[in-house]
């Protein structure tokens, strides 16, 4: 696989310190939705793409990256896209296959809101995509897959359906296990399951779940 194909984005949420995110992102291509690329730089990371109306991101930087070689895709701030969906579009032209996303929550409610419910569309298929925060991770889910998780017993493990409904979803290592369950949008039925041991797998007929995992 080309460096391309390992993304991660950054945007404007909150970030964890820099002991917790370094793990997630050896030979990942770093690309940056506005004043995600502060995250990046406080992480010693140098950004190959940043993309969106630049609003967040002072002159300064913006001059001091693109003397260094960083690449500014800008759009106007009257747009139809937020800088996140603007970055999505872009990492999948340019063949991403695994997208971490960090900075996606936190901030404000809206924009929490509209990332989260953002990577449920058809778009980014192509991709694997998942977030991380403190010691929580989160996975797209969609029909057909299967996604192995692994962790430490007592860990929390929840499903949140994107869908209407979410069908065939059968679990195996999780506290209360599922069998080809149908899950339903807004429903709180698999909020906090754990981990029995350390692995732990869930499988999805139909439709998409958001699967996290926390070792708070």
């Amino acid at each position: 696989m080309t460096h391309r194909s390992r993304v991660v984005i950054f945007t404007n949420g909150e970030c964890d310190p820099p002991e917790e995110v370094h793990r997630w992102l050896e030979g990942r291509w770093v690309l940056c939705a506005d004043g995600g690329t502060l995250h990046a730089l406080a992480l010693g990371l140098h950004p190959d793409v940043v993309i969106g109306d630049l609003d967040s991101l002072p002159e300064a930087v913006r001059d001091r990256l693109e003397a260094a070689g960083t690449q500014f895709l800008r759009f106007p701030r009257d747009k139809d896209y937020t800088d996140l969906e603007l970055a999505l579009q872009y990492a999948l032209g340019q063949g991403a296959e695994d997208i971490l996303l960090l900075g996606l929550l936190g901030g404000r409610l809206d924009q929490t809101l509209a990332n989260v419910l953002l990577l449920a569309r058809p778009e980014w298929d192509a991709a694997r995509l998942w977030f991380a925060y403190g010691s929580e991770r989160a996975y797209l889910l969609r029909g057909g897959e299967s996604l192995t998780l692994r962790g430490r017993p007592g860990d929390i493990v929840s499903l949140i359906p994107l869908t209407p409904t979410v069908t065939g979803v059968t679990t195996q290592g999780l506290r209360w296990p599922l069998h080809n369950a149908t899950l339903h949008f807004g429903h709180t039925l698999t909020v906090s399951n754990e981990l029995v041991g350390e692995e732990a797998v869930v499988r999805v007929g139909e439709g998409r779940v958001v699967v996290t995992v926390s070792n708070d």
